[in-house]
């Protein structure tokens, strides 16, 4: 144990983190040339073509230094918010983090939001400044900002290039020398905490872990501990590029195990692994569980694939621990599910990962929130959708979720992104000014108005300069009214919502006017309302298509083209009775598009 060191590698999206990855994995030997190619740890197609980390990935190391041979164990995490739940369960697995700054960019709020993550879980920090040998680098001036942030010293910044191979041997002797050796007993009982789990076709649920205490032996009898299941454990190992096996794991070590698992539902993600021979007293703690931020109803283009859905999404939720799902039916789109994601670049991915790894074809609603409800009952309802709303007259208040945005932008930029803010109802908390023309803001603003298009605005006012990341801070009183959609009078519960006062008569009008484009004539006229309750707040109407039914009289008296024209007029009105309207599937897609 004394030659083991676990570490993480926590940055902001675009500081080099796969690339430092790939230059210590050339360092170490673990991989031959031929084998090697950028983004290695990025096994994902996905990953590679948007240039983003979206898994952790775990890869082992040997490494001699000094004439003694050490195990590197190194999870590489992504670093964009939506994904900021595969940061905490790489820090979870780890005594110390690499922390990458980009000597271009400076500190980015992603970059603060993982160190204090890091700094929770009492990892030792050794910060890397990367990058230094582009032309735009301003070293000197980011290592006063690392300082101000850690309060370490100037020279214990390792100035590094991940591209050209600068640094990497100061970085392996950091790790080795300040990073701590995992602290646990081999001979207590089993211990093992799992961070990660895939889904392998041929042979079943692959779960990683990492050993606290204790140790594992290859075709041992073991316990999940809080599911309560037993297995054999039929291949323990660990992992290089590809799996490696082992007869014997002890504690401080980071590898996998193969059972034959087939059910999802029975590998959790920060479940302990204990031996049944001699099982240990209580599960490892300090496993915080998700909480979804934004929830999308998911439907199958075809309703027979409701099924296959179901599967591909628990396999998915194996691999991505941040998605929940629970199942839902809707009067257009038929049974689907209801799925919470971490954000809307989470929802992207998932829906992109359903079409390339299961060939699922889903729809996916407007993204939404979850409110509270104090009903008159004293009752507090959680509602996702607008259709469980209960009636108005049995609602005391509603509460919705708010957050605390951190933006780090330049000066330049600054009234643009005020204006963004206060915009979506944010409350600016706190302006903080840095060095070179950097301002830290602090806003509070509800979460419901970030979900749709705020981080493309953001990053177009900013011209992709501003770095934006939120955490929860709670529930607040909101004067929000459901919208709801009328076609001749019947309301088409796929598009209700729940919108702030201020904001649903305008979304109204867009909306009626948008569907009196899409839905096509017949023969009788057709109303488009949109309605708060039992007011009306915006109409536009599809006008009929008409037969003319005068075309047969020349001259003659007028009250024979009145005559057919009032028979027409009665038809018409009969027609409007008995007549429904359907909605083609083009129109709720772009209703959703709207915003």
């Amino acid at each position: 144990m004394q030659n083991i060191r676990n570490f993480c590698i926590i940055a902001h999206i675009d500081h080099g983190k796969s690339t430092l990855a790939d230059r210590l994995i050339q360092k170490t030997n673990t991989l031959a040339d031929r084998d090697m190619q950028d983004q290695v740890l990025d096994s994902m197609d996905l990953e590679r073509e948007r240039g983003i980390t979206i898994k952790s990935h775990a890869i082992q190391m040997d490494y001699t230094f000094e004439n003694q041979k050490y195990v590197l164990n190194l999870i590489d995490t992504p670093g964009h918010v939506d994904f900021s739940y595969e940061v905490s369960r790489a820090i979870a697995a780890c005594e110390g983090a690499l922390l990458v700054v980009d000597a271009t960019q400076g500190i980015q709020a992603q970059t603060i939001s993982n160190l204090y993550q890091a700094i929770d879980h009492n990892l030792t920090i050794i910060p890397v400044l990367n990058k230094i040998d582009m032309d735009a680098a301003k070293p000197e001036e980011v290592k006063d900002d690392i300082v101000d942030l850690l309060g370490c010293k100037r020279e214990e910044i390792i100035e590094a290039s991940a591209r050209v191979g600068i640094g990497i041997d100061e970085i392996l002797a950091a790790i080795i020398k300040v990073i701590p050796h995992p602290k646990g007993d081999e001979n207590a009982p089993l211990q093992a905490l799992i961070f990660d789990s895939v889904f392998n076709s041929f042979r079943g649920i692959v779960a990683y872990f990492k050993i606290v205490n204790g140790s594992i032996k290859k075709g041992e009898l073991v316990k999940f501990f809080n599911t309560g299941k037993e297995y054999n454990a039929d291949e323990i190992g660990v992992m290089r590029l590809k799996y490696e096996p082992h007869q014997v794991l002890k504690a401080g070590n980071v590898g996998y195990i193969i059972s034959g698992i087939k059910a999802a539902a029975e590998v959790k993600v920060g479940d302990t692994i204990t031996s049944v021979a001699n099982t240990c007293d209580k599960a490892i703690d300090g496993f915080e569980e998700v909480k979804p931020m934004v929830f999308a109803g998911v439907y199958p283009v075809d309703t027979d694939q409701y099924e296959d859905l179901r599967a591909s999404i628990e396999k998915l939720q194996l691999n991505d621990a941040s998605l929940t799902f629970q199942p839902e039916s809707s009067a257009a789109l038929g049974f689907g599910f209801r799925c919470g994601f971490l954000g809307l670049l989470h929802m992207e991915i998932i829906q992109e990962r359903l079409d390339r790894e299961f060939n699922m074809d889903v729809i996916t609603t407007v993204p939404n929130v979850s409110y509270k409800v104090y009903s008159t009952k004293n009752d507090i309802i959680e509602v996702h959708n607008p259709s469980g709303l209960p009636a108005v007259t049995l609602i005391d208040y509603i509460e919705e979720p708010y957050i605390n945005a951190q933006i780090i932008c330049t000066t330049e930029f600054l009234g643009g992104i005020m204006k963004l803010c206060l915009d979506k109802r944010g409350v600016l908390r706190s302006q903080v000014y840095g060095n070179n023309n950097r301002v830290e803001l602090s806003f509070e603003m509800p979460l419901s108005e970030i979900v749709f298009d705020f981080y493309d605005r953001l990053k177009s006012i900013s011209k992709g300069y501003a770095s934006f990341d939120y955490h929860m801070s709670g529930f607040k009183r909101a004067d929000l009214v459901r919208l709801d959609i009328l076609l001749n009078a019947e309301s088409v519960d796929a598009l209700s919502s729940l919108i702030h006062r201020d904001n649903a008569y305008s979304l109204g009008r867009r909306m009626c006017e948008k569907l009196s484009e899409l839905i096509p004539r017949q023969q009788f006229d057709i109303a488009i309302q949109a309605a708060i309750g039992a007011k009306i707040i915006a109409r536009e109407t599809v006008k009929a298509l008409r037969k003319d039914v005068t075309a047969k009289c020349y001259g003659g008296d007028i009250s024979r083209k009145r005559k057919l024209l009032e028979k027409q007029k009665e038809g018409k009105k009969r027609m409007r009775q008995v007549g429904n309207v359907e909605i083609p599937q083009t129109a709720f897609l772009a209703v959703l598009k709207l915003d």
